[in-house]
């Protein structure tokens, strides 16, 4: 349990007896669970380690001033034993200073739980689908699908840290006109003859169409559309494959890559999701075509399922996408879609509705904003190899996985963002990845000199009444506010919250490593005070690592 989710509680329990007393009214209960109390940590640390506003919530409901209200629960706070001090300031704020037991049970829950320190129960029982990136396997995965890549992925590791059962998947757009095309392109690469002038551009289809004549030539004598569909399915191979070896390469981990063509193994599957929806009444016939009534459920027009052709439409594909999600048994089914996929919004949770699901607690549609990549103040808008797109080979090449990643999740998604290569490439502490990562190391840095030095550190060597100094607390305070980070960052499926966080606990301890001598001096004997920071600055690194493993991103020990 998290020291904040501990005094929530407390306040909670203090505002129960209040109530049973008399002393406050009764009327309000619903606000005296711990969930809703408001706990901030407050930027002046002479105000305490912690300070709650919830006798200004329930003030007026309560008819009392907001400043008796803080008097009562703070009496009724007296006994609690993780507090030194209990003071209200200003209109009727509460501030709550932790003493140093308790402090001491931050680091040492960091230090015995370790990797584990940070997890959270709130998602536990919940199976989620988490489609983050869908792509067509037709040339290499560009700029926008690495966001994605590497967002989803963090995403996907702090849902499972909050509980949940989570099942990483890639969404391959591998049928329909795309295809020929990409097939067709091959082919005439491989005859070298023009290309079709919507077909695929770029060096890496000539790459391909090497690879596949030197394998199987006889696919160029074959007749015309025997030969485009050899090509196809010979590129297809091997553009998944490269494909999933560069999502690899990247650290992002994917637990299925769903093919399309699953959903149209003749007609069973999609007649199947039709009558699924027609016997929840949602299925009109009208000009010939069959249509699902999405409108019903907020969506902006009615979707056609199977036109007056017989020929079944990329909505139809999508539904039965979403019913066989849930088939799999996923109470929860989040797509991740790129900024041009915002009309997905309505359509998606409709199918969803007309399905008989709750929209608000079964699907999730997350909209990625786009990504620019700046170099020499220029913005690089082709790719050497793909020819008309930036792909996230060419980023990782200039800058390296950490930095890449990092930098993605860094921002929220809903907002576009600028890649400055030149910025990447700095070893100062401009660099956001290198001054996390900076900070990691050079407390491993600290940590290996500590032992040459002789200081006993852990546990069974913390006296925490010696961390008395304001940096001292501040730093154990923000190490305690890990676990309600990763719950917010899981809640609101906000992973930058994560990369924000290690920053703010980067710049924490740096100001405690200015302010607090860590090490003994030449000559100097080792000290119970040494010790104590020493493992101060262990529970620190520990939570650096916890925090980049979140995102996908090395804790390197030496820099």
């Amino acid at each position: 349990m998290s020291v904040e989710i501990s005094l929530a509680k407390a306040v909670s329990a203090a505002l129960e007896r209040a109530v049973a007393s008399g002393a406050l009214p009764d009327g309000q209960s619903a606000t005296f669970t711990a969930e809703k109390i408001p706990l901030e940590r407050p930027k002046n640390r002479d105000h305490g380690d912690f300070a709650t506003s919830i006798a200004l919530v329930l003030a007026k409901a309560m008819g009392k001033n907001p400043r008796e209200v803080a008097s009562i629960i703070s009496r009724e706070l007296e006994g609690e034993k993780s507090l030194s001090k209990i003071e209200i300031a200003g209109p009727g704020f509460i501030n709550l200073t932790l003493n140093s037991a308790s402090q001491g049970e931050i680091i040492e829950s960091i230090l015995s739980k370790q990797h584990s320190f940070g997890r959270v129960n709130d998602l536990v029982g919940t199976k989620i689908n988490l489609e983050f990136i869908s792509a067509n396997p037709t040339g290499p995965i560009h700029l926008g699908h690495t966001r994605w890549a590497a967002v989803g992925d963090a995403l996907g590791r702090i849902l499972i840290a909050a509980g949940a059962e989570v099942t990483r998947e890639f969404y391959i757009n591998d049928r329909g006109v795309q295809m020929d095309l990409f097939g067709a392109s091959l082919r005439a690469s491989a005859l070298g003859i023009a290309r079709p002038e919507d077909g695929y551009q770029g060096a890496y289809i000539d790459e391909i169409a090497r690879d596949i004549m030197g394998v199987h030539p006889e696919y160029a004598t074959l007749p015309e559309r025997e030969s485009i569909v050899a090509f196809r399915e010979a590129g297809y191979a091997h553009q998944l494959a490269e494909q999933k070896e560069v999502v690899k390469r990247f650290g992002t981990q994917i637990d299925i890559w769903f093919s399309e063509r699953e959903l149209h193994q003749g007609d069973s599957v999609l007649d199947a999701t039709i009558e699924r929806y027609r016997k929840q009444g949602h299925v009109f016939e009208s000009e010939g075509a069959l249509w699902l009534r999405t409108s019903t459920y907020g969506d902006d027009k009615d979707r056609v399922l199977k036109k007056s052709s017989g020929e079944y439409t990329y909505f139809a594909s999508d539904t039965a996408y979403y019913l066989n999600k849930r088939s799999r048994g996923f109470d929860l089914a989040i797509y991740m879609l790129g900024a041009d996929h915002h009309g997905y919004i309505g359509r998606l949770k409709a199918t969803a509705a007309c399905a008989g699901d709750d929209p608000k607690s079964n699907i999730e549609i997350l909209i990625g904003q786009m990504v620019k990549i700046i170099e020499g103040g220029e913005e690089i808008k082709l790719s050497k190899r793909a020819g008309t797109i930036v792909t996230l080979e060419d980023l990782v090449e200039k800058v390296g996985v950490d930095a890449a990643r990092y930098t993605l999740i860094r921002f929220p998604v809903e907002t576009p963002m600028v890649v400055d290569v030149d910025l990447l490439k700095k070893h100062t502490n401009e660099n956001p990845v290198y001054y996390v990562q900076y900070a990691h190391a050079r407390i491993s840095a600290l940590l290996r000199n500590a032992a040459e030095l002789g200081v006993k550190s852990g546990v069974v060597s913390l006296d925490p009444t010696l961390l008395s100094h304001e940096r001292e607390r501040e730093l154990i305070g923000a190490l305690a506010q890990f676990p309600t980070v990763v719950s917010s960052a899981a809640e609101t499926r906000s992973p930058h919250r994560i990369a924000r966080y290690i920053e703010e606990l980067a710049g924490t301890y740096h100001g405690f490593y200015s302010d607090c001598r860590v090490l003994p001096m030449s000559g100097e004997a080792p000290s119970p005070l040494h010790s104590a920071r020493v493992t101060l600055c262990d529970a620190t690194r520990q939570v650096i690592a916890n925090a980049l493993l979140l995102l996908g991103v090395t804790a390197p020990e030496r820099m």
